[in-house]
């Protein structure tokens, strides 16, 4: 199939949306594959009736059985969800603590138009200037702890560019995807304010506004990507009832009316109905086609009926990948697999894959004394930038702060109760009240009256050392249901991680114990730590999949260029998470779109 497509984007997250959205409104021909579904919210269905199930994280189908031949989970029980894909077909493996591979659903963000936007809480926040130069603030430290080999100055790198650099495009997303918040107490400067009002946060905040304060920690409403306010950019409006946003189904589910930012609504349908924008979706790009001379000329994909195809590109067009950082690695592993020209190129080192990220995650939980409706709340309130200062961080010996915040709506539903009990998550759904025994009978029903709408969570999301041998490969024999090779996932965390977690798993505790009201004084601790102690750990990645096709000034040290292309591709741009040489003290999601704005801006000057 031939075509006049100026850029051919692959995915339509985070990494993919903005520089179709800029693009395409610059007049350029753009494509959009998405390999799942278009779903949308009310106020675009001729039915007024949304796409969304509410069931999109919480997999409610049958009971299945895992049948991936050579997995030490072979036969465990699993449900499936209708935005991921179902795990037999299409498995992730990883090497667990034991060394034994295990089939895993972890690290498919959602697969759907608009990704893992359409199902994340939200959060917005911006990287500190100090992730951006890493390398260089730890390279003559002496007060690093728990790093005995050395691995922290060895491996940290300075990203090619600046919080400056980046700093007008965080600016751009902010205004255009549509975000509330406050500029007031963060540890970063701005080139202007796009944020709109918060709404007044949830009651049970007030607690951990209280301990913030007590403890003299600058704080700020925590910047969330739902909209307030009528939002021109994306013709949205607010309902007369503006808290109708208001939702636990914001955090881990599609949002029926739109209300979240995510980037099909923000940033997809403003281009939609132009002739110049095309977005085909249920399409399933399986490899590329590599030119003598590093050009991409073809792409290779099976069609909604899971027919292969083949797409020709004309001379001069554009490919970016943006699948999600595991698939992109993927991807190209598998286009090497396919041509010794592309082979040959992407693997002109040894990084593709390497440097695998996520974060370190985790914090602590506490009983409140009162009952609030966690349900009428957004996915957070309250958030401090005071564990990346540079002061704290020698204080305390760690190589990266990050970021802490509340979860107000975390088990805001009873479902979630039964999911983030124990902090299984998506693995092990329903495991957690199968394995506590003691939750049988008149125990379940005081466990539920006891939690539901008085737990209170403060988490933390911190840098995770970069280390080569985390990485994203090919399985040598676990196949997907094309008889393409799985990824794998070989991860572990370096001791730093760990004391990294554990430190500021006891910053959020802190937080709730001085939150403490008149009568009751402070709160007992149900449990704090890290993503560690999991009993799944080695695939605790919390969707931030980051890593894998580092960006550098170095072609012997990057897999990318400091704008984002291949190094020895005439017109491979990669523009997923995938591109981080550090995973930044915050959710990643605000930082990924602020960057593929700024490549969307040379793709302009390019094309």
């Amino acid at each position: 199939m031939h075509n006049d497509f100026d850029v051919v984007i692959i995915g339509s997250g985070a990494g993919g949306a903005p520089v179709a959205h800029t693009l395409a409104q610059a007049g350029k021909a753009v494509l959009v594959i998405e390999k799942g579904p278009l779903f949308r919210p009310q106020y675009q269905s001729p039915n007024g009736l949304s796409d969304f199930k509410r069931d999109e994280l919480f997999a409610t189908g049958p009971e299945k059985r895992i049948r991936v031949p050579g997995v030490s989970n072979w036969g465990e029980s699993y449900y499936s969800s209708h935005v991921e894909p179902d795990l037999n077909d299409e498995p992730h493996i990883y090497q667990g603590e034991d060394g034994r591979d295990r089939a895993t659903i972890e690290g498919y963000t959602a697969q759907v138009v608009g990704g893992g936007t359409q199902l994340y809480g939200g959060v917005s926040l911006r990287y500190c200037p100090i992730d951006f130069c890493l390398g260089s603030f730890n390279a003559e430290r002496t007060d690093l702890k728990d790093d005995p080999a050395g691995d922290i100055r060895r491996e940290a790198r300075d990203w090619p560019i600046t919080y400056a650099d980046l700093e007008p495009y965080y600016g751009r997303a902010e205004r255009l995807i549509g975000i509330n918040g406050t500029r007031s107490g963060q540890a970063k400067p701005f080139g202007g304010d796009y944020y709109q009002r918060p709404l007044p946060p949830n009651a049970i905040s007030d607690y951990v506004k209280t301990g913030l304060d007590a403890l003299g920690l600058a704080s700020y409403r925590t910047p969330l990507a739902v909209i307030t306010e009528d939002h021109a950019p994306s013709g949205r409006c607010i309902p007369a009832e503006s808290e109708v946003a208001k939702s636990g189904f914001i955090n881990r589910y599609g949002d029926p009316l739109g209300l979240k930012s995510n980037t099909w609504v923000s940033l997809l349908t403003p281009v939609s109905r132009l002739e110049n924008f095309a977005l085909w979706t249920n399409c399933v790009v399986t490899h590329l086609g590599c030119a003598p001379g590093g050009r991409i000329d073809r792409l290779f994909y099976r069609d909604p009926s899971g027919a292969a195809r083949r797409l020709d590109l004309k001379p001069g067009a554009v490919v970016v990948v943006a699948c999600s950082a595991i698939e992109s690695v993927r991807l190209l592993a598998l286009s090497a697999l396919a041509g010794a020209e592309f082979d040959r190129r992407i693997h002109h080192n040894d990084l593709l894959g390497a440097y695998f990220l996520t974060h370190c995650l985790g914090g602590a939980e506490a009983i409140m004394h009162r009952r609030c409706d966690k349900s009428r709340s957004l996915d957070s309130d309250w958030a401090t930038d005071a564990c990346q200062s540079e002061a704290f961080l020698h204080q305390t010996g760690l190589w990266a702060g990050g970021v802490i915040y509340n979860n107000t709506s975390d088990q805001a539903l009873p479902l979630s109760l039964a999911r983030t009990h124990g902090s299984q998550d998506l693995d092990t759904i329903w495991r957690a009240f199968e394995g506590d025994t003691r939750l049988l009978g008149e125990p379940l029903i005081d466990f539920l009256d006891q939690s539901f709408g008085t737990l209170l969570s403060v988490c933390f999301m911190a840098n995770q050392v970069p280390l080569k041998s985390n990485r994203i490969a090919l399985h040598p024999s676990a196949r997907d249901k094309w008889n393409r090779p799985a990824a794998y996932i070989v991860k572990q965390w370096h001791p730093h991680d760990i004391a990294a977690m554990n430190l500021l798993a006891e910053q959020c505790a802190r937080i709730l114990r001085f939150g403490a009201d008149p009568v009751h004084g402070r709160h007992p601790i149900e449990g704090q730590g890290g993503v560690h102690l999991a009993p799944n750990a080695r695939a605790r990645i919390a969707n931030h999949i980051l890593g894998g096709a580092r960006f550098g000034a170095d072609p012997a040290d990057s897999v990318l260029d400091p704008t984002c292309r291949a190094w020895q591709f005439d017109n491979l741009y990669v523009t997923d998470g995938s591109f981080m040489p550090t995973s930044g003290g915050a959710n990643p999601t605000l930082t990924i779109q602020a960057n593929a704005f700024r490549i969307a801006d040379h793709l302009l000057a390019r094309i």
